[in-house]
């Protein structure tokens, strides 16, 4: 490997605590095996997973003048091997990494590689390379109108806004299509009613095409009332958004706009 210019403080802490993160991170025992693997001096084994870790890189790194150590660690720490049956914790240390990484011109492979690329200056543009939460929804497929309701929130992996706006989106097309001023269940009651329907998923001519018609109104009650109300009345501390969670949520979304895509107004 060739010389690598020494990492600035602020670039080597932040992607220890990426490595180190509690929750989906390396364990202790992990990085004490790769330290050991890397032939660099474990300088303080009872410290805090990820201050271990920074002490360890940041001595080797002071000592022999180089960065190599960290892209060392890195490329040992992401071997896909070891994440075979852990996807999830493989793409979401690529990708926080790649957002660290990329001020100092680096970038993680999807095999878990490190390589050169281009510098990013603004902490937008190296959210925007990793796009990560939304590289995911592409994967899935999801539908455009998820995109274009919370475009600014994915490009900031802000599941919280995201699944706010996205549900928020539903509803103000619902309100496109029906012509109703109305929100949440009221609207969605209305113009799915079965009785008297303003917007038809099916042309409700059998009990099996009313029962639809009634189950996807039950569908969009619920999204409202179990996630859009909760997320817009409490505060984001209060209410977490996981990655996961946020995903779920997102393909529920998907699904609604796929059916509204066919959905016809009386």
């Amino acid at each position: 490997m060739d010389k690598i210019e020494p990492f600035n403080a602020q670039i080597l802490e932040a992607a220890c605590k990426v490595l180190a993160d509690t929750e989906r991170g390396l364990t202790g025992s992990q990085i004490g095996y790769i330290i050991q693997e890397c032939k660099i001096n474990d300088t303080d084994p009872t410290n805090t997973k990820w201050k271990r870790l920074f002490n360890a890189l940041a001595e080797a790194q002071n000592k022999y003048q180089v960065g190599n150590h960290l892209i060392m660690f890195v490329n040992r720490s992401l071997n896909p091997v070891s994440y075979a049956r852990d996807k999830e914790a493989f793409e979401w240390l690529r990708s926080e990494l790649n957002v660290v990484l990329s001020f100092s011109g680096y970038q993680v492979r999807e095999d878990g590689k490190v390589i050169t690329t281009k510098k990013e200056t603004t902490l937008r543009g190296a959210i925007e390379r990793a796009g990560a939460l939304r590289a995911k929804l592409e994967d899935r497929n999801a539908h455009q109108e998820v995109f274009d309701y919370c475009r600014e929130e994915l490009l900031d992996q802000n599941y919280f806004h995201a699944v706010f706006e996205s549900i928020k989106g539903l509803a103000q097309r619902i309100r496109e299509m029906s012509g109703l001023p109305t929100d949440g269940a009221e609207l969605v009651n209305t113009a799915f009613s079965v009785k008297k329907p303003i917007l038809k998923i099916n042309s409700l001519n059998t009990e099996t095409e009313i029962s639809e018609q009634k189950g996807f109104s039950n569908i969009l009650v619920g999204l409202f009332g179990s996630v859009r109300n909760p997320v817009a009345h409490a505060p984001k501390t209060s209410w977490p958004m996981t990655e996961r969670d946020a995903l779920d949520i997102f393909s529920m979304v998907s699904f609604i706009h796929r059916k509204l895509d066919n959905t016809k107004k009386i």
